[in-house]
């Protein structure tokens, strides 16, 4: 359009074209003719409708057995030429043994890094790249996984890989020595974020040093581990009768249980089944003070907090819905503490159940040094005000809102509801557990609220830990009535050749 218009009428002629639109539209006389429009207001967010959120519906999925054990989920989606698949493996770092604290990380990591008996690491890494595909594997502190992402159209060649790396992974030296000297790295950068030395302190402090909930990777339990150990590692816990395995997109279910029955049908293990037990935890401290002394920092970084309970606990909805009153942005904490008092950078307290071992109720947040310990005062007594005083019915509303609007994001995609079937069968949850949640949260009083935090928070067994400027902080802390221990986060150095 713009090429015939130059032909037709040559720059200057746009130019006096513009100066002729231009013209009218400012020219008065034209402007009483023009229509009024009238600027809206907009509405407060309070007096905002939105219609109610749809139903939460699981799409059809398949589970079956194969005779090895490993079972299998299966769902189609057509909407993207996408397959996605996980598999979780019952392991976890608490299994490992105290000696070699790493050990799981590291088998998890090199799974995939340290090639195949039929493919090396190069040649993985350059057919994946060449098919913009991807294979992951890991291993956290309850579970292990691998998963894989893929075009529908390379699913069997990825898929092949996939099976391979769980059940064929060679472990190069190389690799193993790579993933040992990253550990080592990581150790000795982690006392320089002050976060993470409070996150990883006050579990210690919590469950015990040497809990498998909170003990810490050192040089020398890197220097216990070899390769020959990450192979008997493998060997014990990843297995068929152990494994789930989930598949997710544009596939067609015949063809891929065929495509499992051939990868996976014959996998068998030959070592003795591993000891399960699931460990314990309980709480090792309790009305102290703990301080890790940082001498440059001119803020405080500061945890509080006792055990607490599974989500399998029957109060749990309620416990949620209590979260929602004090934390996030609307909530107690953030109100009174951060925005009135002006005490805090960020606040927050929650009951941070876990799925089979007890979890933590921690508080907590960031504050300038000379307002750590009146920012202390204040956590406490938000903690007692929710023990004693009845939540408001904005207040109720509000978090049970929040929780029951929050469904519509777990529930994206198939891959994330998928996702949440096996972590239920996982831990041994039913499959509607989230929508018994659903439904609990509903039902959650500012009664119920108040008994369970009366029975659940309980004053006399928190502690706190602080990392901050100790030779500024510790003239204040006798206020606080309790006695006051230091904590030493020196790295242990690294075993003698």
């Amino acid at each position: 359009m713009m090429n015939n218009l130059l032909k037709r009428f040559g720059w200057l002629g746009l130019v006096a074209i513009a100066l002729t639109i231009s013209l009218a539209i400012h020219n008065p006389a034209n402007a009483k003719n023009a229509p009024i429009i009238t600027a809206q207001v907009p509405l407060h967010y309070d007096q905002l409708e939105f219609p109610p959120l749809p139903d939460i519906k699981i799409p059809k999925y398949e589970r079956y057995q194969l005779d090895n054990g490993l079972i299998v989920y299966l769902v189609e989606d057509h909407e993207l030429p996408l397959v996605k698949g996980t598999a979780l493996f019952r392991t976890g770092s608490r299994l490992e043994p105290s000696q070699q604290v790493g050990l799981a990380g590291i088998t998890g990591a090199t799974m995939r890094t340290g090639g195949t008996a039929n493919h090396s690491p190069d040649e993985l890494n350059q057919i994946l790249e060449q098919r913009a595909a991807a294979i992951e594997t890991a291993i956290g502190a309850t579970s292990g996984s691998a998963s894989f992402d893929a075009l529908s159209k390379d699913k069997e060649t990825v898929f092949n890989l996939f099976a391979e790396i769980i059940q064929k992974p060679v472990f190069a030296a190389d690799k193993v020595e790579l993933a040992k000297t990253q550990a080592q790295g990581a150790i000795a950068r982690r006392n320089d974020d002050p976060d993470d030395i409070a996150s990883r302190e006050f579990k210690k402090l919590m469950y015990g040093s040497e809990s498998p909930y909170a003990r810490t990777i050192e040089y020398a339990t890197l220097d216990q581990i070899d390769r020959n150990s990450i192979v008997k590692f493998h060997a014990d816990y990843i297995r068929p009768e152990s494994t789930l395995l989930g598949i997710v997109g544009d596939f067609d279910s015949t063809e891929m249980k065929a495509l499992i029955a051939k990868q996976f049908g014959n996998w068998q293990v030959s070592t003795p089944k591993p000891n399960l037990d699931i460990p314990g935890a309980s709480q090792q401290n309790q009305q102290k003070i703990f301080i890790v002394d940082q001498p440059k920092l001119t803020q405080s970084n500061i945890l509080l907090g006792h055990i607490d309970g599974k989500l399998s606990d029957p109060d749990y909805p309620t416990l949620s819905v209590m979260n929602g009153v004090l934390s996030g942005f609307g909530g107690r904490l953030f109100n009174e503490i951060r925005s009135k008092q002006g005490l805090a950078y960020s606040v927050y307290g929650s009951w941070n159940a876990a799925y089979d071992y007890p979890g933590i109720f921690i508080g907590g947040g960031q504050t300038r040094t000379d307002a750590t310990v009146p920012f202390i005062k204040s956590l406490l007594s938000e903690i007692d005000r929710i023990r004693t005083t009845l939540v408001t019915p904005e207040e109720l509303s509000h978090a049970k809102e929040s929780i029951l609007n929050s469904f519509v994001f777990k529930f994206e995609n198939p891959s994330q509801t998928l996702t949440r079937l096996m972590t239920y069968e996982y831990y041994g949850y039913p499959a509607d557990f989230i929508f018994q949640y659903q439904s609990k949260v509903k039902d959650v009083t500012a009664e119920s609220i108040q008994q369970v935090a009366q029975k659940y928070l309980v004053p006399d067994k928190l502690f706190t830990l602080i990392v901050g400027n100790g030779k500024a902080i510790e003239p204040n802390l006798p206020s606080l009535m309790k006695p006051v221990e230091k904590v030493d986060i020196t790295i242990p150095a690294p075993p003698k050749p």
